[in-house]
């Protein structure tokens, strides 16, 4: 009776919550979260024939490229536990070398996992593009947050897939470094950093070297993660994108992409480009 009663306090101290649960040891085990119930965020169809098109295929399919983006996925929980982070940016050195299409394939690997969700956030804000992997036009999105105050719960968007909700980057935006490192922008990462523990949020940030938005964003990310591609990206490239983040934001790893497309600088407008292969990372 009086365990009863200790375990009864104890219930009530926690606000209702039952105690976390412990494996040996007396180690935390991560819960597995409730059932979504979306109330606020616009639910959409995206077709899968559509999504296939536009090579989103973590959540739908399994083969080469699912289980090369799901090894990514690995790699990056281990990394962000092992610290207690939970707000990724990726990156890549120029444009074209798929960056894009790497983290919206990660995001929903991530939010196929039944312990936690995730947020994919379109922070490229000069070319916001997330929202056309999706079959998405004209959708508001950060930039309306940030300059019209819209409720950020009114721009979300979950396309039907796993655990994983968009926030699109809305209208293009000139100036975007200094709306990134505005306060509205700080107290956004700072609300959806903190209001789920089992959310990771996932910024597609424009790349390191033609832009000074990464390294102005820096100091709101926990990590972030350099794409580069076979064929496109020299190494010099990607040397000068890590001088340039190291000191600015811990890197995760970097991510070869493209692999076996060849040379594409001479193919890049003969030929689409493959569906990236995700591989492990390096330091």
């Amino acid at each position: 009776m009086e365990d009863l009663q200790q375990a009864l306090e104890r219930y009530k101290e926690q606000g209702g919550r039952p105690s976390p649960s412990r494996g040996p040891g007396g180690a935390r085990l991560k819960e597995v979260p409730p059932p979504i119930v979306y109330s606020r965020t616009k639910i959409v169809d995206c077709p899968e024939d559509l999504l296939h098109r536009r090579r989103i295929v973590t959540g739908f399919e399994r083969g080469p490229f699912v289980e090369g983006y799901n090894l990514l996925r690995t790699q990056v929980l281990h990394r962000l536990r092992e610290n207690n982070w939970n707000v990724l940016g990726v990156t890549s050195p120029n444009g074209q070398e798929g960056k894009t299409l790497t983290v919206a394939n990660l995001a929903i690997s991530l939010a196929m996992e039944a312990t936690q969700t995730a947020l994919l956030v379109d922070a490229d804000l000069r070319k916001p593009g997330l929202h056309r992997l999706f079959g998405l036009r004209d959708v508001p999105g950060l930039a309306d947050v940030l300059l019209d105050e819209m409720p950020v719960e009114d721009t979300l968007i979950h396309p039907g897939i796993g655990r994983f909700v968009l926030l699109p980057g809305g209208r293009a935006i000139p100036r975007s470094a200094e709306l990134l490192t505005s306060p509205r922008m700080t107290a956004l990462v700072h609300d959806l950093k903190h209001r789920y523990e089992s959310r990771i949020i996932l910024f597609d940030l424009p790349p390191v070297l033609t832009s000074a938005d990464v390294l102005a964003f820096g100091p709101s990310l926990d990590a972030v993660l350099l794409v580069a591609s076979e064929g496109l990206t020299r190494r010099a490239e990607v040397e000068e994108a890590i001088h340039r983040l190291k000191g600015a934001v811990p890197i995760l790893g970097t991510v070869l992409n493209q692999v076996g497309r060849g040379d594409a600088r001479a193919q890049q407008r003969k030929a689409p480009a493959r569906a990236a292969i995700a591989h492990p990372m390096e330091n």
